[in-house]
């Protein structure tokens, strides 16, 4: 066996450092090689450890690159961007590599593909060596998947290259693979984590490691992605004819079914709470697939970014980031599950939080809500601005410093325990996967394979947990008798109000290529409440927050105008078809010539092939 050298200091990112220092102390810390590290299983923990920590995605699922969080790559949250300005180019989109870098991916995956090679290598147990061998595997398929759901095939490399000497270079010169054989290398690597990890690891100390459910919930993940329009269709996606694959939806639909009953066997199911789950960590039957943040290991502080930006910016430490759009906000249904238009219940823009599904108010603060943050139940949370700024013709002037651009902030996952100073190393998990997420995998691939029934039973349970009506049919605001396309347009709806701002719909209209059904020609939209000046008692116009928190929201409204304001400043949302796989960087085909660009971008490569 040739000799590794291993980067010890690495090893100790992800675990206890004195447990690290005392495992340390037996070996060659100058000159560490594999055979050390591989024949300890500690050692190859900690190993490992640093694989996750590389890999495993942040907040609302990002996992570095050009896309970032995607949540204001939707209807959800705003940011101006050139995606929907149309203005993409092919070297915009730099997750292929464009350089030699050890945190690009295929630097990531070198490392991946160098443990599984040492671990083989090394004289631990055959059963230690699996269970350690299928949690890298895992981590090598989400890496793949990620460039495969960008570009389409892309080169399989699945032992680490050497790098040294020309005749090596030359080697590493690979072609891309088919997207259909880099689903089905994605599909193998997640087919031995299912076999060979456990259904629930039994140390708590182990939270947050791959299962063989968790694996199984990924696989589900990825073959619905291949079932659907962005991998199958080569124009625009026919909502008429959702199942134009149908061995493909089979094949999805049979790794979801069998995810779900791994993680019933696992002891997984949906949380009884849709707002506390974020703050529960060990046992917590929601969370499939987890990073973990700061809870466990006490001895390093982790960055959690999503916290601390989401929180509105004038309570302090806070970013103000991840702003329901106008559009986000009308999206809700109503308490009895129906959308407005054919609810029972009445709606107007000026009183638009009245009556809402329940996860509305756990989603979204709004103008006068009480939101339990900086350690008060009873806070109230103020986006409106005050009377007219004599200065300013048609300008207000805000009460608020910093307040909401869009009128409003996501309350999400937002922890109330969480003190000002320590937000930006919260411990509230992101899960990347929630068992919810296995349901409505499941009930879309039932549907497109025309199991009508299996659909609806598993949207109901997410409706039952979220709390909406039963309604006398007990469909819980659902249509009866839909049709197939009609319930696979109700799942993604669901999907958009279930997971909103958990980086989940940017990715769901692009595999379903609605994008520009959905959003071309339109403008975000924000809200911006104006005081009645005439009408407001002195309370509304004048600081500080005590002298308004006796008013109710509905009792504040009544002295407000409500008034829409464009987001998008001087275009349309301008989505491009050629968007559905972007263009390989100009930098990575010349360092390696054998690298097709794809079509629609100047070359001849089919990324649904």
């Amino acid at each position: 066996m040739k000799i590794h050298k291993i980067l010890i200091p690495a090893l100790c990112l992800a675990t206890v450092f004195a447990s690290c220092k005392k495992t340390l102390n037996n070996v060659d810390q100058g000159n560490a090689v594999a055979n050390q590290i591989f024949n300890d299983s500690t050692l190859a923990v900690l190993n490992l450890n640093y694989i996750y920590n590389s890999n495993m995605p942040d907040w609302g699922g990002v996992t570095g690159g050009a896309i970032g969080n995607p949540n204001s790559l939707s209807e959800e949250s705003y940011a101006d961007t050139k995606f929907f300005r149309g203005t993409v180019t092919n070297n915009d989109i730099g997750d292929i590599g464009t350089k030699v870098d050890v945190n690009s991916n295929y630097g990531k995956i070198r490392y991946i593909n160098t443990f599984i090679r040492d671990v083989n290598a090394g004289t631990l147990p055959a059963g230690t060596k699996n269970r350690l061998i299928a949690q890298a595997l895992f981590l090598r398929a989400f890496r793949y998947f990620d460039l495969v759901r960008l570009y389409g095939g892309v080169p399989l490399v699945l032992t680490p290259l050497q790098a040294v000497g020309q005749e090596a270079k030359d080697a590493a010169l690979l072609p891309r693979n088919k997207t259909s054989d880099c689903i089905k290398q994605i599909s193998a690597d997640l087919d031995s984590c299912i076999k060979y990890l456990p259904k629930k690891w039994a140390a708590s100390s182990d939270w947050g490691r791959i299962t063989a459910g968790a694996a199984a919930a990924f696989k589900g993940r990825v073959l619905l992605t291949w079932a659907s329009p962005q991998f199958v269709t080569a124009g625009a996606s026919d909502p008429n004819n959702p199942a134009t694959k149908p061995e493909r939806w089979e094949a999805a639909y049979a790794a979801n079914v069998q995810a779900l009953s791994l993680l019933q066997a696992g002891g997984f199911g949906l949380n009884p709470s849709y707002d506390n789950m974020w703050f529960s960590e060990v046992n917590n039957p929601e969370a499939v697939l987890v990073t973990g943040y700061n809870n466990l290991n006490t001895e390093t502080k982790k960055n959690n970014g999503y916290d601390n930006a989401t929180r509105p910016s004038y309570l302090g430490t806070g970013g103000g980031s991840n702003q329901p759009t106008w559009e986000m906000v009308k999206a809700y249904p109503m308490k009895d599950g129906k959308l407005p238009a054919d609810s029972k219940y009445s709606y107007s823009d000026q009183t638009y939080y009245q009556n809402r599904d329940p996860r509305f108010d756990k989603t979204i603060a709004y103008n006068g809500c009480t939101w339990n943050i900086i350690g008060n139940q009873n806070y109230r949370l103020w986006t409106y601005y005050n009377i007219p700024d004599p200065k300013k013709p048609n300008s207000y002037t805000t009460v608020e410093p910093k307040a909401s651009t869009t009128g409003f902030y996501c309350r999400k996952a937002i922890d109330p325990s969480s003190l000002q100073s320590n937000v930006q190393y919260a411990g509230t998990d992101w899960m990347e996967i929630r068992y919810s997420e296995v349901l409505l995998n499941l009930a879309e691939c039932a549907a497109a394979t025309n199991r009508i029934q299996e659909a609806y039973d598993n949207v109901i349970k997410i409706r039952q947990r979220a709390g909406i009506e039963a309604g006398a049919d007990n469909l819980y605001g659902l249509k009866a008798n839909m049709s197939q396309v009609e319930m696979i347009n109700a799942i993604m709806f669901e999907r958009e109000i279930e997971f909103a701002f958990e980086g989940k719909r940017f990715w769901d209209l692009r595999r379903r290529k609605l994008f520009a059904n959905t959003l071309n020609g339109k403008v975000r939209t924000g809200i911006q409440w104006n005081i009645i000046a005439a009408t407001a008692p002195e309370s509304l116009s004048t600081s500080p927050f005590a002298n308004r928190d006796g008013l109710t929201a509905d009792q504040a409204y009544q002295y407000f105008t409500l008034n829409s304001k464009p987001l998008d400043s001087g275009y349309t949302i301008s989505w491009k078809d050629e968007y559905y796989f972007f263009g390989i960087p100009t930098s990575s085909i010349a360092n390696n010539p054998k690298i097709e660009q794809n079509v629609g971008w100047g070359g001849t490569f089919d990324p649904l092939q």
